[in-house]
């Protein structure tokens, strides 16, 4: 069971970093805003005070350390999100990963985005009260494609 906890943190960062890098692709060729961890850190300072639905994190009370804490709070999801799928994969899959496994699993975690982050920060389910919420779920959907690319690639490069 360590072994799973401890192979599941390395693909969870390393699927963050995919991510990361993907995002540093968009911005590099397709001009995509840069992310911008600050609002997410903002709202995990909310949720660690006991509000998890604010009605606009544009409006909240600031935190001093907010770009950190998403920063921190954006790679502590990825390693819990590779935990948690390596222990439901078990040492089989770590043996012999396949792609199909891990990207069903990165699908499904952006529910936790669109049904708890997107809404704690004021911005509707599945980002429903942004200008373009399409546009937004498109690429999440997207960025969590490569989120288990990823965790693929880096239960490939652990085996």
């Amino acid at each position: 069971m360590i072994d799973l906890i401890w192979r599941g943190i390395l693909i969870g960062i390393g699927g963050t970093v995919f991510m990361d890098i993907w995002a540093v692709i968009l911005w590099k060729i397709f001009s995509q805003p840069k992310p911008n961890w600050g609002p997410g850190g903002r709202w995990f300072w909310h949720v660690f005070q006991g509000r998890v639905f604010l009605e606009s994190i544009a409006t909240a009370e600031p935190y001093r350390n907010e770009h950190p804490l998403g920063w921190a709070g954006h790679y502590a999801v990825g390693i819990l999100y590779g935990v948690v799928f390596g222990l439901i994969a078990g040492a089989g899959w770590f043996a012999a990963p396949t792609f199909i496994p891990a990207w069903i699993f990165g699908i499904v975690t952006i529910a936790a985005g669109w049904f708890l982050m997107q809404p704690g920060m004021g911005l509707g389910w599945a980002a429903s009260k942004t200008p373009r919420p399409n546009k937004v779920r498109a690429l999440g959907l997207i960025a969590h494609t490569v989120f288990a690319l990823g965790l693929y690639v880096t239960a490939l490069l652990i085996r």
